[in-house]
């Protein structure tokens, strides 16, 4: 069962450990999954928030 975050700084620290993080892009949203040995975590922002937070990770990204 997936998790949602709802804090970025949350999203940064659970980045650092995923095995990748996967990228869909909706009308006014993107969802960014992220995968983690055990648990998918999901966060819903906007899209501008969503590109700085993907260049901050080092994790591999996938578009869905």
């Amino acid at each position: 069962m997936p998790r949602e975050i709802f804090d970025e700084e949350k999203f940064n620290e659970i980045s650092e450990y995923t095995i990748h993080c996967r990228v869909k892009r909706l009308k006014d949203t993107v969802k960014l999954k992220l995968r983690t040995k055990k648990i998918l975590y999901t966060f819903k922002v906007d899209p501008m928030t969503a590109e700085r937070l993907l260049r901050d990770i080092s994790c591999d990204i996938i578009e869905i």
